[in-house]
């Protein structure tokens, strides 16, 4: 058995890796994290900065270093951050990235197999539906130690729109956005609730200034990312604590529900095609599927994302297993 250190690879330095590392850092979970990036300056500039922080009081002693694929070899989880994304301006749809992105992750994945069959991988790079069922399904690696980011920053952003609108903390709203993460993402209205008071009695029970304006707010949950890359260039700071998120869940054995992208084998008449349902989240990765009861509609919406996943999969030469 290899012994725990409790370390970390983060394969990519960019916007997204660097908030990564940073929020990763504020875990304090962690005893390593070894930075690797095509241009090594850049992954030593960013393990350098980082370094930094740890000598302030309070902030736990983690050894951040340039690291090379050799460090997945002890490493519990790798982070993949590599490959580019939409810019300011670009195509509003992570589809677009699908070619290159595969490409970055072909190299990725085939280095990562030289080194270790045993470490989590969680997927950022977009498109995450396609880049995950790509891993799980073509590099011999245990699909259930690969994990999509998916919709959970998606259910993050609609869970504090639904807490801002009702003025609750956020952690007291309940429910998923499904699907994939992208334009066919929905939210699964007839299981989302707060305070266990459902979405049918949210204006009644808990005042609004305006009626509830379900499809409004799944719009917004689900174009928000692309708002903020206008505003700002780039999203950093939702997907690395999401992606903290899932380290915890892992380090800690939480055993968390939590909407992630992953193959379906058969939940809802699905099949052949990475997209995001709850899961269940611990120290080996996905432990399980959860098929949560949702409406026929809302099983529709589902197998309409699926299918327009599986024509990307399908424009990519990618074959459907």
């Amino acid at each position: 058995m290899r012994p725990v250190k409790n370390k970390v690879v983060v394969v990519g330095a960019g916007m997204v890796g660097s908030a990564v590392i940073n929020a990763l850092l504020s875990l304090e979970l962690l005893a390593e994290i070894a930075v690797i990036d095509m241009n090594t300056k850049k992954a030593e500039g960013e393990a350098l900065d980082a370094s930094h922080t740890t000598s302030f009081a309070y902030s736990p002693n983690v050894h951040v270093k340039v690291g090379d694929y050799s460090d997945c070899a002890d490493a519990q989880i790798i982070v993949i951050t590599a490959g580019p994304s939409i810019k300011p301006g670009e195509s509003d749809d992570r589809l677009s990235l699908a070619e290159k992105n595969v490409s970055v992750l072909k190299g990725v994945m085939e280095q990562i197999t030289k080194y270790t069959q045993d470490a989590i991988i969680i997927i950022v790079t977009n498109p995450v539906d396609i880049l995950t069922y790509y891993a799980q399904n073509h590099f011999n690696y245990d699909k259930s130690k690969i994990i999509g980011t998916g919709t959970l920053l998606d259910t993050a952003r609609f869970r504090r729109i639904l807490s801002e609108k009702y003025l609750v903390d956020t952690k007291n709203v309940h429910g998923y956005i499904m699907g994939e993460h992208g334009k066919s993402a929905f939210a699964a209205w007839s299981i989302v609730n707060i305070a266990g008071i459902p979405a049918d009695k949210f204006d009644a029970i808990l005042g609004s200034g305006e009626p509830l304006n379900r499809e409004a707010i799944v719009k917004d949950a689900r174009n928000v990312g692309i708002e903020i890359v206008e505003y700002k260039g780039y999203t950093s700071s939702g997907i690395a604590m999401t992606v903290n998120r899932l380290i915890k869940a892992i380090f800690l054995n939480e055993l968390s529900v939590l909407p992630v992208s992953t193959t379906l084998e058969g939940e809802y008449g699905i099949s052949n095609v990475a997209l995001s349902i709850p899961c269940v989240i611990g120290s080996e990765g996905i432990r399980r599927r959860v098929e949560v009861p949702i409406t026929e509609d809302e099983v529709k919406q589902l197998k309409n994302s699926a299918e327009s996943l599986i024509n990307v999969l399908q424009h990519l030469n990618i074959r459907v297993l």
